[in-house]
Parts: structure tokens; C-alpha cells; sequence
């Protein structure tokens, strides 16, 4: 592989050797990579941090329960050709002017190789994977309103998500080249703060570390705490001014961690309501 399509990581991403090794093979390989993880693991970061380390364009495809694969492909607006024809405006019979390229179809006809992010690929119909297996395979696809066949100038690089709401079709994942981002340990769940925020004093961010794992770590938590969710507590605290001590033996704003009653009930019954100060501090900004 050239030089030049070689991804490193970036200085706003760390990312393991493991995953670094993912994303080169996959673009070696021609190959969509399908990532995995946990809610908050930087699924969805990891293709920007691909554009951003290869100066290469991104190009999001954000997937929903309504999603089908013909929207990544191109849209036909009847509904504007109908009020074109009704009302005058224009050639109507000039089909093309009404066909619009969804992102896959973005992807391929970019001027310079992109990057093509499918997020949440498991949010939509099952047949969804499948459905696109024509077009991930062979770059291209055919529009029968216009008998034009659009051909990738470039083969993209194809990141895609899951959170694994659903199992996806055996036939798409043997086309992919697959890893699982592990939940970071707390060596690396310090260098990713140090990353957003890199003046933030490091015994804030120990202690806050601490206190996450403890509240992540408690036995029947029906929703547990992301890594955005801590980055969003460590600034919180800052902000606030608490003491670091303070994190230790308060676990102060519980709420930017916690999102679910059941949950809060939890740590209250574990460590006692006295011992979770919801309005610890004063606000700086």
C-alpha cells in the first residue's frame, strides 16, 4: 500500500495498534471494515480520524429504521418533475435534472479517493446489508430512469458501524474484514481525556477516573456510563471547580453519568444518598 494510504491514527483519536492494523488491511483488501463496540467507544470518530490522518473527504450515510439501500444509491423526485410539469418549470423530460445521488453514489463519483461512513448499519430492515452487497462489491450501480450506470471513479474506503441491535446477514459479514473496539481500560480511558482536554489537572482526571469505574463497575446497572458520558462529567467537574478529593467521596453530578432512575436508585442504595452530591461546587462558566 502507498504511503499516502497508510492510516496512523491521529492526534485527536488513540487508537490501538490492533485497530490501526483493521483499518489498513480493510483499505488493502478493498473490503468494508464493520466496527463494533460499545455505545461511546468512537465508532463513528474513527472515520473521521481516517479523513483527517489521510486528507481524504468524509462522507456520512446515517442509517435509521425507515433507511433503505436505494437511498444510498440515488433518489428519483417525482414529486418535482409532477410540479415542474404542472406548472411549467423547465424540461420535464430531462430525467436526469430529477435523480439525485444518495451518499454511496457520493462516494463514487468524487473526484479524489473518500471516505464512506455507514453508521448504525444495524438500525435498519434486515435485508438492508444484503441489499447492498451488489454495489460494496462490484462499485457500481445502474439507474433505469436515465440507462446510466454509475461507476466509482474510486474505490472509497468503507467504515461501517454497528452497536449490534441485530444480528447482520452471514453473506455481508464475510465481505467484511471485522474488529471490535473493547471498552478502554483506565490507561487508556486518561490518555483519551488528555486528548479532548489536554490542560485539565491530572489529578482531577485520576480521581475522576476512579469514580467512573466505580459507578460503571456497580452489579446490575441497567445503562452503563460511555466514554463521551465521562469526558462530559470530567468537564462538568472542572467547570464546577470540585476538589478532587471531593470526586472520591461525594461521586458529585451523578446525573451526567446516570441516565435511568433504576440506575440512580442503585448507587444511592450502594453508597448511600448523603454520599451523592448532586449540586457539589460552583459553576465557572
Amino acid at each position: 500500500m502507498e504511503r499516502n494510504n497508510h492510516y496512523q491514527g491521529s492526534s485527536k483519536y488513540i487508537a490501538s495498534s490492533e485497530l490501526i492494523n483493521a483499518v489498513n488491511v480493510a483499505a488493502a483488501l478493498n473490503r468494508p471494515l464493520l466496527i463494533k463496540g460499545e455505545p461511546g467507544t468512537g465508532k463513528t470518530m474513527l472515520a473521521q480520524s481516517i479523513a483527517d490522518d489521510l486528507k481524504m473527504n468524509l462522507i456520512i450515510w446515517n442509517i435509521k429504521s425507515t433507511t433503505k439501500a436505494q437511498d444510498g444509491l440515488y433518489v428519483y423526485d417525482t414529486v418535482q418533475r409532477l410540479y415542474d410539469s404542472q406548472f411549467g418549470e423547465g424540461n420535464v423530460r430531462d430525467i436526469k435534472k430529477y435523480i439525485k445521488l444518495g451518499k454511496l453514489g457520493e462516494a463514487f463519483v468524487s473526484e479524489e479517493r473518500a471516505i464512506l461512513l455507514i453508521d448504525e448499519i444495524d438500525k435498519a430492515d434486515i435485508e438492508f446489508p444484503n441489499d447492498l452487497l451488489w454495489e460494496l462489491d462490484q462499485m457500481n450501480f445502474y439507474i433505469p430512469e436515465t440507462g446510466e450506470t454509475i461507476i466509482a471513479r474510486h474505490r472509497p474506503i468503507v467504515i461501517i458501524t454497528s452497536n449490534a441491535e441485530k444480528e447482520l446477514p452471514d453473506a455481508f459479514l464475510r465481505r467484511c474484514i471485522f474488529h471490535y473496539i473493547a471498552f478502554p481500560d483506565e490507561t487508556m480511558m486518561a490518555k483519551i481525556i488528555k486528548v479532548h482536554y489536554p490542560d485539565l489537572d491530572s489529578k482531577l482526571i485520576q480521581y475522576a477516573i476512579n469514580g467512573f469505574y466505580k459507578i460503571r463497575n456497580l452489579p446490575g446497572l441497567q445503562k452503563k456510563p460511555s466514554t463521551s458520558e465521562l469526558l462530559d462529567w470530567v468537564r462538568a467537574l472542572a467547570i464546577c471547580g470540585i476538589e478532587p478529593g471531593l470526586i472520591e467521596k461525594e461521586l458529585p453530578l451523578p446525573g451526567i453519568l446516570l441516565k435511568k432512575d433504576n440506575d440512580m436508585a442503585l448507587l444511592k442504595r450502594k453508597y448511600g444518598g448523603s454520599a451523592i452530591n448532586t449540586h457539589a461546587g460552583h459553576w465557572r462558566g
